[in-house]
């Protein structure tokens, strides 16, 4: 056999190598923040489930709630930014609540369109029962980081976001929006 041929066997060998080796390597370190990333949901649906059964409603109508009790008078559209989610869904959260008598709806302003919410002493009961939402452990563990690292994991997370936002797996999300849109409830 001649050193060339071998040589560019080697040279074949070496680059399959290099292409070869770190998928392995890439795939376990995927699998590892995978696992990392179901032990930070687990956390936070066990504080939720937690929330849940100490106030008897769920999380998020305790976040509104509270949300509501520190800024009474609060619009539907104000709570939604303070929630960090959609109109449409403040306002199912507020009919939850007004539903089950923990919020009172008042047109106090010159628009008679609008609402003001506050907080009716049913859901005062109810919030002195929950735990804050901001005591969950996830918070209280991002507390811990120095501020260099929190904004680098910010960066991180917003990257790895706008990979699923542009991925093929949403739409399912999609189909759910489409669903909504058509029926008025979502796909469950």
């Amino acid at each position: 056999m001649s050193a060339a041929r071998l040589y560019s066997k080697k040279a074949r060998t070496r680059a399959l190598a290099d292409t070869v080796e770190p998928v392995p390597a890439r795939a376990d370190s995927v699998t590892r923040v995978v696992a990392q990333f179901r032990v930070i949901f687990n956390a936070v649906k066990a504080h939720l489930q937690d929330v849940e059964r100490r106030a008897g409603i769920g999380g998020a109508q305790v976040w509104a709630l509270s949300c509501i009790r520190d800024q009474p008078g609060l619009g539907v559209n104000d709570l939604a930014r303070a929630l960090k989610v959609r109109q449409p869904t403040a306002s199912s959260l507020v009919k939850a609540l007004v539903a089950q008598g923990f919020v009172e709806l008042r047109r106090d302003g010159q628009d008679r369109r609008s609402v003001q919410l506050y907080v009716r002493a049913e859901g005062r009961k109810v919030l002195r029962r929950a735990p804050s939402p901001h005591n969950s452990a996830l918070p209280q563990a991002l507390l811990t980081l120095d501020d260099p690292l929190l904004r680098h994991l910010e960066g991180v997370l917003n990257t790895v976001i706008s990979h699923l936002a542009t991925s093929a797996d949403l739409s399912v999300v999609d189909a759910r929006k489409a669903n909504r849109r058509k029926t008025g409830h979502a796909i469950r």
